[in-house]
């Protein structure tokens, strides 16, 4: 088992592993930047060393990290997810270093996080792909024929995307044009590197993604699917497991599909293969994340397997101890993605000092986060300040206790998209689960509700100014 970790990431996820090392008795290290200070990552952590001035830089500086790794005596480090967590460069930092990465290979990472890499490996292994360019782009010419011979509407996508980034939807030529540079310098910015590629745009489809675990040994095995279907400009919002929207063969199918692509390119650690399942309902491999997801906490809560912990028991090179036999669902699962942001005004983030946070609680409630009274949200990073995960025995169980569980959670001091999932808790079409990735953008009435609170909320507000003027 690895002595000691170093968590390259902050907030939430920071947090989320820290637990997890406690609970394997494994000293933890966090790092931070001077606008994370009093986060509460550093606070938890068994020792916290800084970054520096810059918010991104340290998180982004993979020898930085691994140097404090060293220094600090760790044996083995734990990406996260975003920043560097899909960096074959860091990861074959770590490797020279003598510190184990927690993830997949170096090799693994770099080939996966190639779309047009991945999109070949997928169809050597007889998963299904969306027809699309073979190889990247030479230019916009070569994209126009290309995406004539696909059909519109397309999707031009850079080659190192993700988390949304990177993407572009297109439904006629005059639109590649236009957004063909724009596709370019975002990927130049937010990866490093200009190459694109085009798939045809599957319309309105549903976003399905299979959780998988691979140890050192060639065990993989999946922990069945998550409905990421609500999604406001390809960022979830609300994540379901399993998905009310398949069958037991589609269920089944999906599953098989993943682990075949995790054992085609030898992966090994926790992975999330992606599909798109469209109108037809046909699969279609989408990409593969060689991290921890935000949203893995409710395959956790389906399944019962603590997927960080595993993580770092496959890292350690212990075996996986399961088998796919031994994976049941047990009930359905909601995350909710709380942002800073205010819907009424476009989603506009909202960052700034929270006065007050009161938890949900109750039965069948989880939060992660890294909020808490007091803190000040840095306008650096992700909007996201919570992550609220409800379980229940079922579908309808789930729709009223995450209504009881979003109206018990409390936080002042900034906008939230609280309110907001109310609202979709509310839309009949969620609620007899006929929705797909054009949900939010069919139903902008979503965003119109009144901020008049109960009697209840009024009196929490009033607390909230009392406790204020206190000296804590």
């Amino acid at each position: 088992m690895l002595k000691k970790i170093l968590i390259a990431n902050r907030g939430e996820i920071a947090v989320r592993i820290i637990r997890a090392c406690r609970e394997l008795g494994i000293p933890s290290v966090a790092v931070y930047s001077d606008a994370d200070r009093f986060a509460l990552h550093v606070k938890k952590a068994d020792e916290a060393y800084g970054l520096g001035s810059d918010p991104l830089a340290g998180y982004l500086n993979p020898h930085q990290l691994v140097n404090i790794a060293v220094a600090a005596g760790c044996d083995g480090i734990h990406p996260g997810y975003g920043f560097l967590s899909e960096s074959a460069e860091f990861a074959s930092v770590c490797e020279s270093r003598g510190v184990t990465f927690i993830g997949p290979t170096a090799e693994v990472i770099s080939r996966m996080g190639d779309k047009t890499e991945a999109r070949s490996s997928m169809i050597a292994a007889g998963i299904p792909v969306t027809p699309g360019s073979e190889g990247n782009l030479i230019d916009v010419e070569d994209a126009v024929q290309q995406a004539d011979a696909i059909g519109y509407p397309i999707m031009l996508k850079a080659t190192s995307g993700g988390g949304g980034r990177g993407i572009r939807r297109c439904d006629s030529e005059r639109e590649l044009r236009d957004n063909y540079q724009r596709v370019i310098s975002e990927a130049t910015k937010a990866f490093g590197r200009a190459e694109v590629f085009l798939e045809r745009c599957i319309v309105n489809p549903r976003h399905i993604e299979v959780q998988i675990l691979g140890d050192q040994m060639g065990n993989v095995i999946h922990l069945y699917e998550r409905d990421c279907s609500i999604q406001r400009r390809n960022q979830k919002l609300i994540e379901l497991a399993p998905s009310p929207q398949l069958n037991d063969e589609q269920r089944n199918l999906i599953g098989e599909l993943a682990v075949r692509a995790a054992k085609a390119v030898d992966y090994t650690n926790a992975g999330t293969v992606e599909f798109l399942l469209d109108d037809k309902d046909d699969f279609y491999f989408m990409e593969m994340n060689t991290r921890v997801q935000v949203e893995h906490t409710i395959t956790e809560e389906i399944t019962g397997v603590d997927i960080v912990r595993k993580q770092i028991e496959i890292a350690s090179g212990l075996p996986l101890g399961l088998q796919q036999s031994d994976i049941r669902i047990n009930g359905f699962a909601a995350q909710f993605r709380i942002n800073a942001e205010d819907p009424q005004n476009n989603f506009l983030p909202s960052f700034g000092t929270i006065s007050r946070y009161y938890a949900a609680g109750g039965p069948g409630t989880r939060t992660d986060t890294a909020i808490y009274s007091g803190y000040t949200l840095p306008p650096y990073y992700d909007s996201m300040c919570a992550k609220l995960i409800v379980w229940a025995a079922d579908w309808e169980s789930l729709l009223s206790r995450s209504e009881r569980v979003l109206n018990d959670i409390r936080l002042f001091g900034i906008r939230t998209t609280i309110p907001y999932y109310l609202n979709i808790l509310q839309h009949p079409d969620f609620r007899t689960t006929n929705f797909n990735t054009g949900f939010i953008a069919a139903n902008p009435q979503l965003a119109e509700y009144s901020l008049k609170k109960t009697p209840s909320q009024v009196a929490t507000v009033i607390a909230a100014a009392l406790a204020a003027q206190q000296s804590w």
